[in-house]
């Protein structure tokens, strides 16, 4: 039972997506290739590169989430850093490319001098996925010979495209970490710090920097959700995965062991389209395979 996954962005909600490939994994399906948008880049890269979930959640659930942000003083315009992310990247690839991962890998990005969309499928790992998280405004863009690189959200949220470019054969499963619209639902903003003193927690919130932040946060969210529906309508992955985590803001501190059991949780409702979909996909591949054998 092969497919490849097309993991989308979502900020913090990213981590389910480790219990999406955990509990795939125990179902017995085998992802041949993985292509990732923004947090679902993150996790792609990591996949791809020979971590296992178990790994992967360890690393993530001990990195100390209040300083991956932090700026330093060479980075671009932005309201957050990426110096603290960037070290936690070094640790896992080092000096790795996407070409030599084990399976194939690619993340999306977007070029903001010509709007173009960029699938990133060759060079160092850790430029890569700093590009593809480059959340325009709130995190640096990735500059390169040829490009201004911002997250790959703002044009593909979910690279259905990619995936399915990089192994035609099989099945994209696409995972979506924004629900269906809803005219009843309600966005979710920021979270300041739980560090942080809860009097001076109400003090900061009415400050207009930050209800600035938050509506840029909920616009971004909304316009993300749009774009997520009408890319999928266009792309058509053979399956969606929607893992429960609306109630998750972009940039909020989360627990991760949390997460990872509600991406493991949202394979459930869809575990028979599942096996159908690959099923069917493994006998039209048997009877292509015997007509070119025959001619």
């Amino acid at each position: 039972m092969k497919i490849t996954l097309a993991l989308g962005g979502g900020g913090s909600r990213g981590n389910s997506h480790i219990g999406v490939i955990r509990r795939l994994e125990n179902e017995g399906f085998e992802i041949t290739a993985v292509a990732g948008t923004s947090a679902g880049g993150i996790v792609a890269a990591c996949y791809a590169a020979g971590y296992s979930t178990e790994e992967m959640e360890e690393a993530f659930a001990q990195s100390d989430q209040s300083k991956l942000w932090n700026r330093n003083s060479h980075e671009g315009p932005s309201l957050l850093g990426t110096s603290g992310f960037a070290e936690l990247l070094d640790q896992f690839f080092g000096e790795k490319k996407l070409q030599d991962l084990n399976i194939p890998c690619a993340v999306t990005a977007v070029d903001i001098k010509t709007g173009e969309e960029i699938v990133i499928d060759k060079g160092k790992v850790v430029d890569a996925v700093l590009s593809t998280i480059a959340l325009p405004g709130i995190f640096p863009p990735v500059h390169s010979e040829k490009y201004i690189l911002v997250d790959g959200g703002v044009l593909n949220p979910v690279p259905v495209s990619v995936a399915r470019s990089l192994d035609r054969d099989k099945p994209v499963v696409a995972v979506v970490l924004t629900p269906l619209i809803d005219p009843e639902g309600e966005l979710k903003g920021i979270s300041l710090p739980t560090s942080i003193p809860s009097p001076l927690v109400d003090r900061l919130s009415k400050t207009r920097l930050v209800q600035a932040f938050n509506i840029f946060l909920l616009s971004v969210d909304a316009g993300g959700r749009m774009l997520t529906e009408l890319r999928l309508k266009i792309d058509n992955p053979e399956v969606i995965i929607r893992p429960e985590v609306s109630h998750i803001g972009l940039l909020d501190n989360v627990d991760v062991h949390e997460m990872v059991r509600l991406g493991e949780a949202s394979i459930d409702p869809v575990l028979e389209q599942l096996h159908q979909v690959t099923t069917w996909s493994s006998q039209i591949n048997r009877k292509i395979r015997r007509t070119l054998e025959k001619e």
